[in-house]
C-alpha cells in the first residue's frame, strides 16, 4: 500500500464502460491512512471513503476533523483509503490524461462514464491491492452515489454501507441543473470540443460559471441569506444609474470567489465527465426499476441527509430509507448551510459516523494487527 497520507497511482487494467466504449489503460490514484489489519478476503478494517464531484482523495484535508486519532475515522483502529474518482483530475486516468495511442490528452475522446463505471474501476483497483472485501464504504454527495451503487453491485465484498446526501437516481431538476453547468463550460471560446489540453488556454470562465450556478446548489437559501442578503460588495454599487459588472452584490462576489477558486485547481475536462456521471445515475436501470432495485439491496446501509439540502433534497434520503432492503439506520443532519453539511457540520458527522461504526461493528474488531506477522497482512 502507498506510505501514509502519500498519493499513489496503480495501474487497474482496461475497463469497458457501462455504454460500451473501452479505456485500456487505467490508473486510479488513492492515499491511505492508519495500517491494515485482518484477512483482505474476509473480515478486516478497511474503510473506504468517496468523495464528491470535485472532490480527491484526500480525505485529510476534506474531512480533517473526522479523520485521525482519536476522531471519528480513527487511524488508531481503521485502515481509511480513499481514490480519486475515474475521470478525475487528481491523479486517475481522466480527460487530461494521456491517451496510450499518441500521448497527447483524451479530451474529446475520454468516454461518458456512468457511476457504475466510476465503481467498477474502484473494485479493479482494490483487487490490484489484494482487497476484495472490505468493512464499510461511505460517501456522500457524488460519493453517495458510488457508495450505493457498490451496495447493488457488489455487496458480498462489504460488511456495511453510508450513503449521505444523495438520491438513487438523479432526478429532472438536478439533470437540468448539472446540464446547465455543462453548458457553461462548453460555451466558453476555449472549450474547443473538449479539445483544448494543447491549446495553452482553458475554459476557466466557462468552469467557473459552472460552479457558480453548482455552489448555489451546495449551500442552503436560509444560509446565504443571512450571510449577504441585498449587501453591496465593500467599494462597489450595484444599485447604480446603469448595470456594470464589476458592481456587485456581494453575495455576486463570494460566487465569483469560488468560481475562480475551483477554476484554478480543477480540469473543466474532468468537470464535464463526472457531472454527466451524475446525470447517468439511477440505480433502477436494468434492475427492474428504482423500488425493486433498492429492495434487493442486502447490505445494511446508514442513510444519512440535511434538511435544508436544495441539491438532494431530504425526501429523497427518505425515499432510499424506506424502500432500501436493508436498513441499517437513518440520520438527519440539522443545518441551514444546506448541501454542503456533510462536509461543514463536523460535529454533527462526527456522532453520526461513530454511530455507523458501531452498528456496523456491534462486537467490536477482534484484528490482529498490521504489525502482527499475520500472513493477511498487505
Amino acid at each position: 500500500m502507498a506510505c501514509e497520507g502519500e498519493l499513489e497511482e496503480v495501474g487497474v487494467g482496461k475497463l469497458r464502460t457501462e455504454a460500451g466504449a473501452e479505456i485500456p489503460e487505467v490508473r486510479i490514484a488513492y492515499q491511505r491512512w492508519g495500517e491494515f489489519a485482518g484477512d483482505p478476503h474476509g473480515k478486516n478494517n478497511v474503510l473506504l471513503i468517496e468523495h464528491a464531484v470535485t472532490g480527491d482523495s484526500n480525505v485529510a484535508d476534506w474531512w480533517a476533523d473526522l479523520l485521525g486519532p482519536g476522531k471519528a475515522l480513527d487511524t488508531r483502529k481503521w485502515c481509511v483509503i480513499a481514490t480519486n474518482a475515474l475521470g478525475g483530475c487528481a491523479g486517475s486516468t481522466g480527460p487530461a490524461s494521456a491517451h496510450p495511442d499518441d500521448g497527447r490528452a483524451w479530451g474529446s475522446r475520454f468516454p461518458a462514464l456512468s457511476i457504475r463505471d466510476l465503481v467498477r474501476a474502484e473494485r479493479q483497483f482494490l483487487e490490484v491491492l489484494g482487497i476484495t472485501q472490505v468493512h464499510a464504504i461511505i460517501g456522500g454527495s457524488m460519493g453517495g452515489a458510488r457508495t450505493l451503487e457498490w451496495t447493488l453491485l457488489y455487496p458480498e465484498s462489504i460488511t456495511a454501507a453510508c450513503v449521505i446526501a444523495v438520491s438513487a437516481r438523479a432526478s429532472g431538476w438536478q439533470i437540468g441543473i448539472q446540464s446547465a453547468q455543462i453548458s457553461a463550460i462548453e460555451r466558453d471560446p476555449f472549450w474547443h470540443g473538449g479539445d483544448y489540453y494543447a491549446s495553452g488556454k482553458t475554459p476557466r470562465e466557462g468552469l467557473a460559471a459552472a460552479r457558480r450556478i453548482a455552489h448555489l446548489t451546495y449551500r442552503g437559501e436560509q444560509e446565504i441569506d443571512e450571510r449577504f442578503g441585498v449587501q453591496a460588495q465593500r467599494g462597489e454599487d450595484p444599485l447604480g444609474p446603469y448595470r456594470a459588472g464589476n458592481q456587485r452584490f456581494a453575495v455576486n462576489s463570494y460566487l465569483d470567489y469560488q468560481g475562480e477558486k475551483l477554476a484554478r485547481r480543477f480540469d473543466a475536462g474532468s468537470y464535464v465527465t463526472l457531472t454527466e456521471a451524475l446525470n447517468r445515475h439511477d440505480v433502477g436501470r436494468d434492475r427492474g426499476g428504482l423500488n425493486k432495485a433498492l429492495a434487493t439491496s442486502t447490505v445494511p446501509t446508514m442513510v444519512v441527509g440535511v434538511d435544508t439540502d436544495i441539491l438532494y433534497p431530504y425526501h429523497q434520503q427518505e425515499h432510499i430509507s424506506r424502500n432500501i432492503g436493508n436498513l441499517l439506520a437513518m440520520a438527519k443532519i440539522v443545518s441551514p448551510v444546506g448541501h454542503d453539511a456533510f462536509l461543514a457540520e463536523a460535529r454533527q458527522m462526527d456522532r453520526i459516523l461513530r454511530n455507523f461504526l458501531t452498528l456496523s461493528a456491534p462486537d467490536g474488531l477482534e484484528l490482529e494487527t498490521a504489525f502482527s506477522g499475520s500472513e493477511y497482512y498487505i
